[in-house]
Parts: structure tokens; sequence; C-alpha cells
């Protein structure tokens, strides 16, 4: 008890000493600065330089540059990779990926980008270059593209037009047709398919039953999109598909979209969805050993292959006001297109 009363009282002393210290001790004394003359360092046997050193001003330019180039290759794993490598030196790592996904979104009416392409199949793309005033290097629009299958004759190309009206901006094949069709011919955006259409073993029963339909196999919660405008028949659990949609288009074709982790929250029977609208979510539930989207196409009841059933002939013509000035970009482009050297699947 003695030494609890002692102890405030140290303290208090201890204070009162600091304060008084504090109080006691002399002030600075002010001292006047006087500004440092330049030092110079001579050498001896050389005489002073005979000349006077200005500051130099930088200023940032506010201009953006802007060029075009041709970007050429041939597939050999995956579009991504090749455009991957074909960029190198002429764009930076994270636009040459963001092109291969705005390749993809070009053709995604003629082309699966996920199933449609093979080893050795051939692109070029004429492409405008940005380059910021801070240095940052972006593709600033695709200009023009061509697509060179092997199971395909022609080859598929793409023509950029910004309408003179200030209409939407749109790419139209070398005849002049909108290369914007009525269904889009997938309903995950450039993924990689675990299976196609037709007989396989199935991984759960280990025998061989008619698949009819393709699985894109996707990461969990990638957004399943409606390939066609259309209107919802059926949402809910149906046996080995888990989640389940059905979508009846204009045409009367069903389009069917299976084991969804879940809907979008607006999802129920007659309501009218667009193209490319999100309707539901990648999952694994009914008789999935893994992450992916069954997708089906079923016309009269019957399943039909996709690849087949989605083909199109493409899209609305160009309007005749504006033919002339697009025929003139079209000669430009198919011309620049064409200058490149393509190299061979081996080079």
């Amino acid at each position: 008890m003695r030494q609890a009363r002692i102890r405030p009282v140290s303290y208090a002393i201890v204070a009162t000493l600091g304060l008084v210290a504090i109080w006691l001790t002399p002030a600075l004394e002010k001292k006047q600065v006087f500004p440092m003359q330049p030092v110079v360092v001579t050498e001896p046997g050389l005489e002073p330089a005979d000349f006077l050193l200005s500051p130099l001003v930088v200023t940032a330019s506010k201009t953006e540059l802007v060029d075009t180039l041709s970007i050429v290759g041939v597939i050999h794993s995956s579009l991504y990779n090749a455009l991957n490598e074909s960029g190198v030196g002429v764009l930076p790592a994270e636009a040459r990926h963001k092109l291969a996904w705005s390749l993809a979104d070009i053709f995604e009416y003629k082309v699966d980008m996920s199933r449609d392409l093979a080893q050795g199949d051939k692109f070029h793309i004429l492409v405008e270059r940005l380059q910021k005033p801070n240095g940052a290097i972006i593709v600033n629009k695709i200009l023009g593209a061509r697509l060179a299958l092997s199971n395909s004759h022609n080859p598929l190309e793409a023509i950029h037009f910004d309408p003179p009206g200030g209409g939407s901006t749109q790419y139209y094949d070398a005849s002049g047709m909108s290369l914007r069709a009525a269904f889009l011919r997938a309903p995950v955006a450039f993924r990689r398919i675990s299976s196609i259409f037709g007989m396989r073993k199935h991984p759960l029963f280990g025998e061989w039953r008619n698949h009819t339909g393709t699985d894109y196999a996707a990461p969990m919660g990638t957004p399943v999109r409606a390939i066609g405008d259309g209107v919802v028949i059926f949402v809910g659990r149906n046996g080995g598909y888990g989640n389940m949609i059905d979508i009846r288009h204009r045409n009367g074709m069903v389009s069917r979209y299976g084991h969804m982790r879940n809907f979008a929250p607006e999802m129920r029977p007659g309501l009218h969805v667009a193209m490319g609208s999100t309707i539901g979510f990648v999952g694994m539930t009914g008789w999935a050993t893994g992450p992916h989207l069954h997708f089906e196409i079923r016309v009269g009841g019957v399943a039909h292959d996709p690849k087949l059933a989605l083909q199109s002939k493409g899209g609305e013509p160009i309007p005749a006001s504006e033919r002339a000035l697009f025929q003139k970009m079209r000669n430009q482009t198919l011309a620049s297109l064409s200058e490149a050297h393509v190299p061979n699947a081996t080079e």
C-alpha cells in the first residue's frame, strides 16, 4: 500500500523537474544564412571553359501517335498463342492478348473459335496502333482481317466500316454483307470445348451414348449467353442436364443450355431474351464431372449438330447510299491485307 502511494508522488516530481529544465534552457541564437557561390572545379593545365550552361526545359507531348501495321501468322496450337507470338516487337503483351479476343468477337457469328480452328489455319490482321502521350501502346481498332481455315475453300474477310452518318461501326465481308447474323456460333465467348457432337464414351456411365450437343469447358461461374433472340420456355432442373434453360427462337429452333450453376435472376418461362444477353452461369449440376456448359440445338424435338444448325450466310447488306464509300474502303483494306507475306504452317 505504501508503494502504491509513493509512485504517483514520484511521477509528479519527475514531471515538474522536466518542465523546469525546459523553461531554463536558452533559445538557439539566430544565424544569418548566406547563399553559397558556385564551386568551379578545374584541372591544372586546362583553360577555363568559355561557355554558359542553360537549363533544359522538357515539355511532354499531348499528341497521340497513330499508325497502321499488319500482323500475320499460322495457328499451331491456338489462336491466342499464335497472335501472342506474331505480335512480339510491335505490340505489348497486354495488347496482343486483347487482340485475340477482339478478333474472336468480329468473327463470332461465322466461326466458333473454340472448335472451328485447326492447326495450319492462317490469319492476317490490319490494325490501327495508338501510342498515348504516356507511352502506352494499344490496338485502337481492327481495320480488316482475313482468316483462312483449312476446312474452307474461301477465306473469311472482315472490313471495318464507319457509316458517314454517325451510325454504329460494323464489320462486313467483301461483298458488303454484315458479319452480324441471327445467331452466335457459341454460347460462351471463345472457350475450350471438352467434347464434340456425336458418339462418345460417357464420362460417368462408361458406355457409348449419343452426345446430343457440344460441351464447353469453362471456369465455374463463366457467363452463359443466349445465342439469339427468343423466348424462354423452360427454366429449372431436368435430370442429367442439371440446371437447364430452353429458349425458342423465331424460326422454331430451340437452344438448350445445361449443367449450369445458377440462372440469371430474371430468368422465367415467357421471358423475351436478346442475343448475347446473360441467361446463367457455367456449373457442374446434373451428370457432369467438371465445370462446363452443355449446349445443343433442337428442331422439332430432335437434337441437331450446333455447328451445322447455326450456319449462316450473313447478315443485312450495306445500305445502297453507303456502298460507294464502302467499296473504296474495301479495296484499300484488301490491298493492304494482300501485301504482307503469310508464312506457311512449317515456318
